[in-house]
């Protein structure tokens, strides 16, 4: 009700016009390749019956989110990269900010989920079936999503209560907890610190969570399976890769009070376009079961 700011300017990737036509091309390419590529595997799992246990359950959401979080996003970058004056609203702005940080959240989750039910399926075969219940799985994907809207209402509830009265440039292509509330004419000692705290202990916890699953992972494999050891490296390294894509630049921006926060919009771009992209890749690509059911499709 305090608030005098009605639209926010962001100033984007660039300001020469050949560089914006050229990151429109990229990311344009980049935008389609991220709808078409979760859509083909979202499709190939709900039309092929072999690909019904939990682990393509839970990929098939995966590639759910991988949409909406490009979504969010790529098509409002998009149009900005074309246009004379880049200003959002400050409703759509903390629309914006709202919905990242519920699909980022929940896809942190999610990863944290699968690398559980990787965990339980090499470490603990017999008892899979019976951990891993259809009711488990829906339970599990649930919980992703609510804990992910709690952590997106929270910073959403904490912005919009802070009073915005006079610079409104945002030095990047999209509204983030960081850049917004810089903008507040208020002290914010207490909410970056509380904001920041939040956000990257989430990542933290969750990183570590999924590096000590797949630790578990190697050893049980080296201990009992000998010849599969080298294979089980490949495919834990490979998933540990997008996880470190998506996580590590998170780590990186929020674990720490924003004062001392640069723009880092280029960072930003790891999670919010190229991880999208990259996850559809490495979890089907290296999936014999996957890639045959698409051919098929």
């Amino acid at each position: 009700n305090f608030s005098r700011v009605t639209e926010f300017i962001l100033l984007g990737l660039s300001d020469k016009r050949e560089l914006q036509i050229l990151f429109f091309t990229f990311f344009f390419l980049a935008y389609v390749m991220v709808l078409l590529g979760n859509f083909l595997i979202i499709v190939t799992v709900r039309t092929d019956p072999k690909l019904s246990s939990p682990m393509y359950f839970f990929l098939c959401n995966l590639s759910f989110i991988d949409i909406c979080s490009g979504s969010v996003v790529s098509p409002r970058m998009l149009v900005d990269l074309l246009s004379q004056r880049k200003t959002i609203a400050f409703e759509d702005c903390i629309a914006q900010m709202f919905f990242l940080h519920f699909a980022g959240a929940s896809e942190m989750f999610l990863l944290t989920v699968m690398a559980y039910d990787r965990y339980t399926a090499i470490c603990k075969p017999l008892h899979y079936t019976t951990i891993m219940r259809w009711q488990v799985c829906w339970a599990l994907v649930l919980a992703c999503w609510a804990g992910g809207f709690l952590h997106s209402i929270a910073h959403t509830l904490l912005t919009v209560q802070l009073p915005f009265c006079g610079p409104n440039t945002i030095n990047s292509y999209f509204c983030d907890v960081p850049l917004v509330i810089q903008l507040a004419c208020t002290d914010l000692y207490g909410t970056e610190w509380l904001m920041a705290s939040y956000s990257g202990l989430i990542s933290l916890v969750c990183f570590l969570v999924l590096v000590t699953s797949y630790m578990f992972i190697l050893v049980t494999i080296r201990a009992h399976f000998t010849e599969g050891y080298r294979k089980a490296i490949s495919t834990c390294a490979s998933h540990m890769m997008v996880v470190s894509i998506f996580l590590v630049p998170c780590i990186f921006i929020y674990l720490h009070p924003f004062p001392t926060f640069p723009s880092n919009k280029h960072i930003c771009m790891i999670y919010t376009v190229f991880s999208p992209m990259v996850n559809p890749l490495i979890y089907t690509l290296r999936n014999k079961e996957v890639k045959a059911s698409m051919w098929k499709l």
